[in-house]
Order: structure tokens, then sequence, then C-alpha cells
């Protein structure tokens, strides 16, 4: 789904898992955005942001980190403070990966999985996953700034069969 919003400031991704039934090893998704140069948007990301990193600006954080599903509402939170980012930076694309250190494990075997991407109290786009149920991966959001300097959405669920580190390298490859 695309969406003409435009002139976003600031943006919040957010996902959320049921633990793992007991005696299962624990499941770990994982907020992953990377962000692109203005002369390369889809050669390779100039820094990633993830679980133990922030941007060198402070411009993109993530907030909470969950290893393991548990809590009440939305487990991880990533923000993306793109009004502040620098115009050396052209785009940024989200997404989810599943540590795959216990074994393979896709999507679609993970319960009541969710991802919502804000602007304030605007819902930009929800998921579940359920589109990409064998991917261990996907991408989840783009954002893009146009000749004008304005960021705009692009609703983007693009599943990978690929760990976390391979994911990453790929994620923001030129689709079709």
């Amino acid at each position: 789904m695309n969406t003409p919003n435009k002139d976003i400031d600031k943006a919040e991704v957010r996902i959320k898992w049921d633990p793992s039934p007991a005696g299962e090893p624990a499941t770990d998704l994982d907020i992953i955005a990377a962000t692109y140069a203005s002369d390369a948007p889809f050669g390779s990301p100039v820094y990633l942001v993830h679980f133990d990193s922030r941007a060198p600006d402070g411009t993109i954080t993530l907030n909470r980190d969950s290893k393991t599903g548990q809590g009440f509402g939305f487990d991880e939170v990533m923000t993306l403070e793109l009004n502040r980012l620098s115009d050396a930076y052209s785009r940024v694309v989200v997404g989810v990966a599943i540590q795959q250190r216990d074994g393979r494990k896709t999507f679609g075997q993970v319960e009541q999985t969710a991802v919502q991407i804000l602007e304030g109290y605007t819902t930009l786009a929800e998921d579940d996953f359920s589109g990409v149920p064998a991917a261990t991966a996907a991408v989840v959001a783009e954002f893009t700034r146009d000749a004008a300097g304005s960021w705009g959405f692009h609703s983007a669920i693009r599943g990978f069969d690929a760990d976390p580190e391979a994911f990453a390298a790929a994620m923001g490859s030129r689709v079709g």
C-alpha cells in the first residue's frame, strides 16, 4: 500500500509479538533502519540503526528493545526524526528481522505479530506480517526526501529469506 503522506517530520515504528511457548527458545524480532546517501539512494547504507546502536547524529533511536516479546503493548519502538536528518541523506528504509540463533524461524511461526508506523497520533500503516509468512525478515517502511526537502512515506511490506546481517545488506535494494 502506498500512501500520499508527505512532509513527515518525525515517525515511530513499533512492533509486537507473543512470547514463545513454554520450553521453546525465545523469539527475538528486531527493528533495523538503514540510511542511504542522497547520491546513492540504492547503494550500500551509510549506517544502520538497530539494537545497541543509534544514528551518529541522534536522529534515529531505538527507544525500546525486547528479546522475548514479553510485556504489554508494543515490545520494540524506534523513533526517526527525519526533519533533523542531514541533507546528505535522502532515503531511510526500515525493516524487521527475526534473530536466527536458535534455528530458522519465519513470521508464520511467530504468534500475534504486528507492526505499526505512526506520525504523532496518525497511523500511517499497520500490518501483521501475514502476507510474508515464509520470510525471516521484511521491509516495513520507506521514507524518501524529495527535491524540495520534504519527506514522504511509502508502506512497503516486502519479505526476505535472510538472517539479520544479510537482510541489513539487502533491505534497501531496488524493487522490481
